[in-house]
């Protein structure tokens, strides 16, 4: 389990865009690393919208915004289209960085229990170490208080 105040676990995945995103390449810059469920979904669609319509204020705050899940490139890269997500969406298929953030929980759809991805936030400062982890979050006013965080930083 990933604690405050260590370094954030290193990884690399495939993002959008052709990218391939590795996590230690981004030190000198904060990093909010945000995992959500599925592309396209009501709960993971208005917060995408809300990291992009806050995403000039983490720019000027020089932090980089980052999205993961379990889907794949080609849905994120439409997802990501649709909506005009000016950040990068990662595709996490194999779960690797999701054990790494302890991301993976067990969830009750339709009666049945199904592991998924429960959205969580973690936030990453210049010198690669984990200041602040949200889990469970609820979408309502979520990216204004990691914008907060952010600006502490």
């Amino acid at each position: 389990m990933i604690e405050i105040g260590q370094t954030a676990p290193d990884f690399t995945l495939p993002a959008t865009g052709g990218k391939e995103i590795t996590l230690s390449e981004l030190k000198g810059h904060n990093v909010v690393l945000y995992f959500y469920p599925r592309d396209n979904t009501p709960g993971c669609t208005k917060e995408g919208q809300a990291f992009r319509d806050h995403y000039g204020e983490f720019q000027a705050l020089d932090t980089v915004v980052l999205g993961v899940s379990r889907d794949s490139l080609k849905t994120h890269e439409n997802f990501k289209a649709k909506h005009r997500f000016p950040f990068e969406l990662l595709s996490d298929s194999e779960e690797t960085v999701c054990k790494l953030y302890d991301v993976l929980k067990e969830k009750n759809m339709y009666g049945r229990k199904v592991i998924g991805i429960e959205r969580s936030t973690f936030l990453i400062d210049r010198e690669g170490i984990l200041r602040q982890a949200w889990r469970k979050v609820k979408v309502a006013g979520h990216v204004e208080e990691v914008l907060d965080a952010v600006r502490k930083l």
